[in-house]
């Protein structure tokens, strides 16, 4: 297999982030920010059951809801960028946000988590185009458990990162995914 430049790797990342933001968009439209009712663990739920999902389709090779896979991992970036926005913003920050305002905290979040994958990409060598989709899902919901344990700890680490990491790592394992079926 040919060895994609950082290049393609970067158009490739800005694909799926287009299509990622473009739902997110929509919706914000159609919903308003509705989500800044989410608790983190209630983000976390729902990244989960995404999760899941595409972890029992794997091992089930049968899916019953016409939902792809592909809308399951968007789902699962949505939802984590949402995560990183919620917290970021103040506790007194109001519950609707404007559209722009909303598409501008995903935009910024969604920067610094390709920054991370540029970084982490340079120093790995694109390892993770040799990994299975089951091996991301996998990591996704080993990610989820570690949140899980940080909010059980009060948001307390010793010596680990904390929630945001957790979450930028997500966002990237699920646009490696996608870049990876697409490839396919």
């Amino acid at each position: 297999m040919q060895q994609l430049t950082p290049i393609n790797t970067s158009n490739q990342y800005d694909a799926i982030i287009e299509q990622c933001r473009e739902l997110f968009s929509k919706k914000t439209h159609d919903y308003g920010t509705a989500w800044r009712v989410l608790r983190t663990i209630s983000i976390v739920d729902q990244i989960y059951i995404k999760a899941q999902r595409i972890r029992t389709i794997q091992e089930n090779g049968i899916q019953m809801i016409g939902d792809s896979i592909s809308s399951e991992f968007i789902g699962i970036i949505n939802y984590a960028i949402i995560g990183l926005i919620q917290l970021q913003l103040p506790e007194n920050a109001p519950e609707e946000l404007e559209e722009k305002e909303a598409i501008d905290l995903f935009i910024t979040q969604i920067s610094l988590a390709k920054q991370l994958m540029q970084n982490k990409n340079h120093d790995y060598g694109e390892a993770w185009r040799s990994m299975s989709q089951e091996s991301f899902v996998d990591l996704i919901l080993m990610k989820l458990q570690r949140i899980r344990q940080i909010i059980s700890n009060k948001g307390k680490t010793l010596a680990s990162e904390g929630i945001d990491a957790n979450y930028f790592d997500i966002i990237n394992y699920g646009v490696f995914a996608l870049i990876l079926s697409n490839d396919n």
